[in-house]
């Protein structure tokens, strides 16, 4: 069990880190690129400190990363999005009791309650598979 969830090379926590710290860049670059599209020069990228934590979570995909290696990408990256909206509702619904979610999709046509964006879904079938890649070095 034990090499399951911590492979042969690189430790949980390390996945952990790993995991958050990349979430974190590819938050900031995304909301950067929102920025450019509003015409700011500033081109100022955000986040919040609660992300971090919910992005190492992606640390748990490594043993379904192995499982599914065999498995086609529409496969792997489907099972990975709905890992990451299933993850995305359940953390946003947490913070939102304490008014502490970072992100308010109300607005957004494909949302539900607010705490998801179906129209990302090809962004996070990306991301999956990025981590994917990440954790299985």
């Amino acid at each position: 069990l034990k090499s399951i969830f911590y492979g042969n090379t690189f430790p949980m926590k390390n996945k952990f880190i790993l995991c958050g710290t990349v979430g974190w860049c590819m938050e900031i670059i995304f909301t950067s690129i929102h920025s450019l599209c509003r015409k700011d020069p500033k081109l100022i990228g955000k986040t919040s400190i609660w992300m971090f934590p919910i992005y190492s979570l992606a640390g748990f995909l490594s043993p379904l990363c192995r499982f599914l290696k065999r498995k086609s990408i529409l496969i792997r990256g489907g099972i990975y999005t709905f890992c990451i909206f299933f993850c995305e509702f359940l953390t946003g619904s947490l913070l939102k009791k304490y008014d502490a979610c970072p992100w308010d999709y109300t607005d957004a046509k494909l949302n539900i309650k607010g705490l998801i964006r179906l129209d990302y879904a090809p962004l996070w079938f990306g991301v999956g598979l990025l981590y994917e890649k990440l954790l299985n070095r």
